[in-house]
């Protein structure tokens, strides 16, 4: 029998109803840098090591003390000089450890989203009650921190739980980065809210392109480029979104980040063609505009899979 987690339904990429981006744009584009907090002597999960060389880890752990002592500050520079506003996936524990990182951050009015407290705290075996504890700590320390209501979601290292979707929902975030299933928003099948899944690409985040695959600071710039070229061509039919999600302890990097700044260059020269938003911000246009076209069209093509699932406007 086939089983199905019901999130969202099967919804064919051709034949969709057109999504307009404001003022005609053909792609929604928003830059994701994670700000992350790695403990040095984190508390062991059963299910996944915090550092894969062991716990603890001096080597993992400078190289990501790098990250946030010299990389964001390259980073963030570099965003200055192409206009861009990152949307920040920020480890919460952050804000108390590096609080100038967050000034600079709100100087620019970028936008903060949750990436859970640690990198090295996952939501493997988390109850209930403890994963709404996380989600108001989150809310509750960014707005004391930056005046800003947080409205997405990434889980810590990419884990989470049956509920997390749902919690989410019910805390009245707008969209979650954790599924990628797609080129062009979707709704999510929530008991509450209306909670879109973002795309959030694992095919251009620079940890799978440096870390997993090997890539050279100029191949993936490549890559970049053609990723981004080829959603422009098909924005002209229907509005796609590209996001760069971007750790500063590998893209900022000396030998890789003029590679990185061809991308920024390259992406910028659209401006025609190209909204250069945040996530809220496309998942806010989303929802008021293309979240009710979206159900009719899957409910037309009688693909929804196990019930609706969807919470009522």
């Amino acid at each position: 029998m086939h089983s199905d987690p019901n999130l969202y339904d099967y919804w064919p990429y051709e034949g969709r109803p057109r999504i307009k981006w404001p003022g005609g744009k053909k792609l929604a584009f928003w830059i994701a840098p994670n700000i992350e907090y790695y403990e040095w002597n984190p508390p062991p999960n059963p299910q996944r090591k915090p550092w894969p060389r062991g716990n603890p880890d001096v080597v993992g752990y400078s190289q990501r003390t790098w990250g946030n002592t010299v990389g964001h500050w390259r980073m963030m520079e570099l965003f200055d000089k192409y206009g861009l506003r990152g949307s920040i996936s920020l480890s919460i524990g952050l804000i108390d450890h590096h609080p100038e990182i967050i000034e600079a951050c709100v100087e620019r009015n970028w936008e903060f989203f949750s990436h859970g407290i640690y990198n090295t705290r996952f939501s493997y075996g988390m109850d209930e009650a403890q994963e709404r504890a996380v989600l108001e700590d989150s809310i509750k320390s960014v707005e004391n921190a930056t005046g800003q209501r947080i409205r997405g979601y990434l889980a810590p290292a990419l884990t989470h739980t049956e509920k997390t979707l749902d919690l989410i929902a019910e805390y009245d975030f707008w969209y979650t980065c954790d599924l990628f299933q797609d080129d062009q928003p979707q709704p999510l099948k929530t008991k509450a809210g209306r909670l879109v899944s973002l795309p959030y690409s694992l095919e251009v985040n620079d940890v799978i392109g440096y870390s997993v695959q090997g890539w050279s600071a100029e191949r993936y710039a490549d890559v970049l480029i053609r990723h981004f070229d080829q959603l422009l061509e098909e924005g002209s039919q229907s509005g796609t979104v590209m996001c760069i999600p971007l750790h500063a302890y590998l893209v900022s990097q000396p030998h890789r980040l003029r590679a990185f700044k061809r991308v920024l260059k390259h992406i910028t020269s659209h401006n025609d063609d190209v909204w250069f938003a945040t996530g809220s911000e496309i998942a806010e246009h989303f929802r008021d505009n293309f979240w009710d076209q979206t159900l009719a069209d899957i409910e037309k093509r009688g693909i929804a899979t196990g019930g609706t699932g969807f919470a009522p406007a």
